[in-house]
């Protein structure tokens, strides 16, 4: 099941994410974080209105995903950045497909142009996955960061989702 995220999903989200940081070059962070800055993020998407997702799994949150603005420039209002992560006990199931559906339908209700994601580019999984949705590749920054002693690259995709009927520069 699929559905909003609530602050009662907070613990498991961060244990979702601070996997991601411990265990993967999903994020490149290098400590995990903790439930206050996790509390504080859920309330910035929540005031700034950007969903939260999670998929629900015996109970438990198996996976959750978002998105964002993708720069803080208001000529970049109709472009967002999403992040998807599933708990490693319950990936190759769907999960991860089922939420980047449900983020993208959002965001061509709200009427986003291009969905972006930004992607190990060694993340052979998720760029399948990406572009199974019809993610082009937009590009690749290597070198971008540096985790687990060696240097990472970071590959952008994108979706054009059909944005407005009438864009506005406000």
């Amino acid at each position: 099941m699929i559905r909003k995220a609530t602050p009662k999903d907070l613990m498991d989200i961060l244990h979702i994410y601070n996997d991601a940081i411990l265990h993967s070059t999903a994020v490149y962070a290098y400590k995990p974080q903790t439930l206050e800055s996790r509390q504080q993020w859920y309330k910035q998407k929540m005031d700034e209105g950007y969903p939260i997702l999670v998929s629900e799994q015996d109970n438990k949150v198996a996976g959750f995903a978002t998105f964002g603005s993708f720069r803080a420039w208001p000529a970049y209002k109709y472009t967002i950045e999403h992040s998807v992560y599933v708990n490693k006990e319950y990936r190759k199931k769907g999960i991860g497909t089922s939420l980047m559906k449900e983020l993208i339908t959002i965001a061509k209700e709200r009427e986003y142009m291009t969905l972006v994601a930004g992607i190990d580019a060694a993340n052979e999984k998720s760029i399948a996955m990406h572009k199974s949705f019809g993610f082009v590749h937009s590009g690749t920054i290597e070198k971008a960061g540096f985790k687990f002693n060696k240097w990472i690259d970071l590959a952008f995709y994108q979706l054009e989702l059909g944005g407005p009927k009438n864009p506005i520069e406000e």
